[in-house]
């Protein structure tokens, strides 16, 4: 996430860049644009970009996105040069494509709340959410949009995301189709703004500093409340010290609302609790396919989690779910075979565009073609390879146990010695944090989420647990959790568990380039969690650890469908700092936001392996 401009051509780029496979008069030629203001039940109007096919001969369904990040361009003479459609292949099969500028944003009136919450007791029939935002929208687009057919669909990826979800809750009967692509879902658990408690830093100062800045009224575009300009990041963010810096006057300068917001609530209150959508979705109507990707650094819960959702509380509802080799928001772009030195073979985005999301809308919105998608879609990132499940996780799976022991060693055996203070320790210093990526970056690394772990495991203050090598291919689904036993010198403290899988020392090459990455020994980051250690017991009651005492933790980490090769090796780390991607740890119990400088304080972690204090990784294998 990033400053103003960087916001806008990431947004371009990513959702709508198969805009060059079109003809430059290609929206022009085919659609009349019309722009609106529909008026929501309680007065308050929303701006809304509508796209009609120009071709009458026939009816058209219509495809909608909500967003927050601009409608545009306005006026019915700027003509979109991308899409119109989330797709190529959609914009070509012809609907009628509306985007919509949600409350409070761009040109729409009314008041922009962070992830809206749902409003689970309308008191009044002016009483709204977005379930009703979308209701009323759809509504009046089937009674004024001439050429409608009379079903609706809605999709979007990200925050767009969000608002495909929660257009589900007592959604309007004529919306049929609804496709929640890296939905936003539950911001203190897993999503962008903390995972397990723990502040995602890096990202949400570079977001916030453009998006928290829109006036309370409605403008066709905006500035940021300041730019950062910083060329390395881990620098940087050292330097600003404690958390409260950031809202010095150089930065956020109190301007922040959001930001402000998040800081403010550090447990899971009912500031996050009525913004986590997953209780609304039940009795879900519509049909409704998930999509999400591996290697997604902003919403990989989110995908996961909404699926799970919809199964557990609407278990009647066509209800499916497609995980790919993805970053955030990557199946909507024409090309997707690679990701920094990963090749899958085949043209992944293409795959789904054509065979999934094309065939979904057209089946149920247009009765068009037909749709035998499985239940699971799910592409295996260890074998590069598409693979089909009638349930996620899979029902077959068996479940299995990775052990920590003695000298760095991680072995499917049950540890056995008696020796209950066996243990491995680490400094863990917050002046001297982990860095989250090797190298020197300015925003975020992208491919950190598959980066060689070497240079973590040759720092002192990182364990690192490697298995024998693989005599047999072994195949994780679903999701892991580590449960260990620690302790440490101080009051709080975060842990982060990575699951590695270790290339043989022969590995080939990805490029004939002499100066290409070499992949010989390779330690491939697969997945990656952090725990912040307070809210190990209660996100909503947080817990000191008491100095010294061994204390049991358990780190739940999002799925995985990954194949360790023979001939491999599995690696599991833990550490307490992922810097700037996480915020520090004073390693102290308090209110982070509320840290001082002297605060922050080195603590002596250990994780304990013995027969009593059995620390391992949990996982599901399938064959």
């Amino acid at each position: 996430m990033k400053n103003h401009l960087i916001v806008y051509s990431l947004l371009f780029a990513l959702f709508f860049s198969y805009s060059h496979a079109q003809t430059s008069n290609f929206v022009k030629d085919n659609y009349t644009k019309l722009d609106r203001q529909i008026a929501m039940r309680d007065g308050v109007k929303l701006y809304t970009v509508i796209y009609v096919p120009k071709d009458v001969s026939q009816s058209y369904p219509i495809l909608m996105e909500r967003t927050p990040y601009s409608a545009g361009p306005y006026g019915e003479t700027n003509y979109t040069t991308n899409g119109p459609g989330p797709s190529k292949l959609l914009s070509e099969d012809k609907y009628i494509f509306v985007t919509q500028d949600v409350r409070g944003r761009y040109l729409s009136e009314g008041k922009f709340e962070e992830m809206t919450p749902h409003n689970f007791a309308k008191k009044t029939p002016k009483d709204t959410d977005e379930s009703s935002d979308t209701y009323d929208t759809i509504e009046w687009l089937i009674k004024n949009i001439p050429q409608n057919n009379g079903r609706v669909g809605i999709t979007g990826v990200s925050y767009p995301g969000f608002y495909a979800s929660a257009a589900l809750p007592d959604a309007h009967p004529a919306l049929k189709a609804v496709s929640p692509q890296a939905p936003i879902t539950d911001e203190f658990v897993g999503d962008d703004a903390r995972h397990n408690g723990a502040f995602f830093l890096l990202d949400n100062f570079s977001f916030l500093s453009y998006f928290d800045a829109q006036p309370d009224k409605p403008v066709a575009s905006f500035g940021g409340i300041f730019s950062n300009r910083a060329k390395d990041a881990y620098d940087f963010f050292l330097k600003l010290g404690p958390l409260k810096n950031a809202n010095s006057a150089k930065y956020f300068n109190n301007k922040g609302k959001i930001w402000n917001e998040y800081l403010q609530h550090e447990t899971y209150d009912d500031y996050w609790k009525s913004r986590n959508i997953r209780p609304a979705l039940k009795n879900v109507k519509p049909a409704t396919l998930v999509v999400g990707g591996w290697f997604d650094a902003e919403d990989l819960f989110g995908a996961l989690r909404t699926y799970e959702a919809i199964e557990k509380q609407s278990p009647t509802t066509k209800n499916q779910i497609v995980m790919g080799p993805w970053t955030h928001g990557a199946w909507s772009r024409p090309e997707w075979t690679e990701f920094g030195p990963l090749n899958f073979g085949s043209n992944t985005s293409k795959y789904f565009q054509e065979e999934l999301e094309l065939k979904f809308f057209n089946y149920y919105l247009k009765d068009k073609g037909e749709w035998k998608a499985a239940e699971a879609t799910m592409f295996n990132t260890g074998t590069n390879e598409w693979k089909t499940f009638d349930a996620w996780p899979p029902k077959n799976k068996e479940a299995k146990e990775l052990h920590f022991q003695a000298n760095g060693k991680l072995s499917w055996e049950e540890t056995v010695t008696e020796d209950k203070d066996s243990f491995d320790e680490y400094v863990s210093d917050p002046a001297k944090p982990v860095p989250y990526t090797d190298g020197i970056f300015a925003r975020r690394n992208n491919q950190y989420v598959i980066e060689d772990q070497r240079f973590a495991a040759r720092r002192p203050d990182v364990l690192a647990y490697e298995s024998d090598v693989l005599t047999e291919d072994v195949t994780f689904s679903g999701p892991m959790t580590a449960h260990f036993f620690a302790s440490t010198t101080g009051t709080d403290a975060d842990f982060i568990v990575k699951l590695i899988d270790i290339l043989p020392e022969d590995a080939p090459n990805p490029s004939p380039n002499p100066k290409a990455l070499t992949m010989a020994g390779y330690q491939r980051l697969v997945r990656a969690e952090v725990l912040r250690g307070k809210f190990r017991n209660s996100y909503e009651k947080p817990e000191p650890f008491v100095p010294n005492q061994v204390t049991d933790v358990k780190v739940r980490m999002p799925d995985v469908l990954h194949t360790f090769k023979k001939g491999h090796k599995i690696m599991v780390q833990i550490q307490s700092s992922w810097f700037p991607l996480v915020d520090r740890n004073p390693q102290k119990f308090m209110n982070i936001s509320e840290a001082d400088e002297k605060d922050f304080q080195k603590a002596t972690i250990r994780v304990y392996h013995s027969k009593q204090h059995d620390s391992h990784l949990h996982v599901n294998t399938v064959k």
